[in-house]
């Protein structure tokens, strides 16, 4: 069901900021830096020769503070995720344009994660 580990976020006090510190001080590349929907702007860097991307989103960013993970398909997770009785914080899988199907959940203890559809061949592509 797990494919990999896409990306962990880090709550940043001001995205430009974390930003520049993690690519011109780290050395790490800018992945993705979109306006998701108004106001949530989604910043992701990636170490060189990493997949995994470190997400900078602000405490209190509406796009959820979490690991996000890679599954083959996302429905199929969302069900065998709410038949195990998981903390499920969308009420079915989210579809948005230009973004894989995805939704947030809660592990036992709380961690937010995320999973994200994946094209069949996709994980082993990176």
């Amino acid at each position: 069901m797990t494919t990999r580990v896409q990306s962990v976020s880090i709550p940043v006090a001001d995205q430009d900021r974390a930003l520049a510190f993690y690519t011109e001080v780290l050395g790490c590349e800018l992945r993705t830096d979109i306006e998701v929907w108004p106001g949530a702007r989604l910043v992701e860097v990636v170490p060189p020769g990493s997949s995994v991307g470190l997400v900078l989103l602000p405490p209190d960013s509406e796009i959820p503070m979490a690991v996000r993970l890679g599954t083959t398909n996302a429905e199929t997770a969302y069900a065998r995720l709410r038949q195990a009785g998981a903390r499920l914080h969308n009420d079915e899988v989210v579809h948005l344009d230009g973004s894989p199907p995805m939704f947030f959940f809660a592990d036992p203890d709380g961690n937010g994660l995320v999973y994200l559809e994946e094209e069949p061949g996709g994980a082993s592509d990176n």
